[in-house]
């Protein structure tokens, strides 16, 4: 017989997990990881054959996207993958960063997905289904932690210099300031770690002697504070 458990320390554990797959996948796909420095897009003809430069702005580069300012488009920022293929990634330190921070995303995802599911499932294969997400959520913050400090490495490259000036070098962001995907990957790294610790929580809480009565009891929905 399933029965259907709901606690607040499992329903709080399922929505951090969640929050943190979203986080980190968001910031992964984002081109906001460095903005550069102020810059003005190139001369174009003004409407009666003079020429005027368009105003300043501030270009932003990810791992593998970037938004620039093209003068002849009228919607002014262009954002896409300026590699098409991995290999056209702007370092191979950026290159790593991409695998690590992609397996420690997709172990989220996973998680993310399962934990929907622990309202009724609370063991596989006789193990904990919290106690195994939790080790994957420890071991996916690993790959990030891994992804984050293999990251700074790679701005000496030339891609970077572009955007950030000659000075840019590994670990010296230049004229580049960070943008807020390197920060909400680096929040949702925390999370993930603060997810591992807490799937043991959700695990005790689950298990515990009220919730056992209520299922002697003949009871299926289960939920307790």
């Amino acid at each position: 017989m399933c029965h259907v458990i709901v606690t607040c320390r499992s329903m709080l554990w399922t929505l951090l997990s969640i929050l943190a797959a979203f986080g980190e996948l968001i910031a992964f796909m984002s081109t906001d990881w460095l903005v550069g420095f102020p810059r003005t897009p190139d001369a174009v003809f003004g409407p009666h054959g003079a020429t005027t430069a368009g105003e300043a702005y501030r270009p932003t580069l990810g791992i593998y996207g970037r938004c620039i300012k093209l003068p002849h488009l009228q919607r002014g920022i262009l954002c896409g993958p300026y590699a098409v293929h991995f290999g056209e990634i702007a370092s191979g330190f950026w290159q790593a960063t991409s695998i690590f921070l992609a397996a420690g995303i997709l172990l989220l995802c996973a998680v993310a997905f399962i934990s929907v599911f622990t309202m009724c499932f609370q063991s596989i294969m006789k193990k904990s289904i919290f106690n195994v997400c939790g080790l994957l959520q420890g071991i996916a913050g690993l790959f990030l932690i891994l992804g984050l400090m293999l990251y700074p490495a790679g701005w000496g490259s030339d891609k970077v210099q572009l955007y950030c000036g000659p000075d840019a070098a590994p670990y010296r962001a230049g004229l580049c300031s960070m943008g807020w995907a390197f920060y909400t990957a680096m929040g949702g790294t925390v999370l993930t770690f603060v997810c591992a610790v807490f799937s043991a929580q959700a695990e005790i809480a689950t298990s515990s002697d009220k919730v056992q009565e209520e299922i002697e009891e003949g009871k299926s929905l289960i939920c307790l504070l």
